[in-house]
């Protein structure tokens, strides 16, 4: 699914960016990669929307987040916390 699709407060992974070089390379240097968990903060009218990565908050326009393809992200890993308990067992 593209990212544009995506719905605020829930987490995705990207599976790959399909955009002008120039753009992905820029948003390569801002953290978002492959495998790079993602967070929708907010999504606009326009087609515009707010994304967590990497503890940064980042607002992309349609074109660009209609050029990153993203994979749900189970709840569990989201937040780590089940990986942290087992950790300590």
């Amino acid at each position: 699914m593209k990212l544009i699709e995506g719905e605020v407060g829930h987490a995705y992974l990207v599976t790959e960016v399909q955009i002008e070089d120039r753009l992905t390379r820029r948003l390569e240097a801002l953290g978002v990669n492959e495998q790079t968990p993602v967070t929708v903060l907010n999504k606009k009218g326009s087609g515009s929307l707010i994304i967590k990565v990497r503890g940064t908050r980042l607002a992309l326009g349609r074109k660009i987040a209609d050029g990153i393809t993203v994979s749900p992200v189970e709840e569990e890993k989201e937040n780590g916390a089940e990986d942290r308990k087992e950790m300590r067992s």
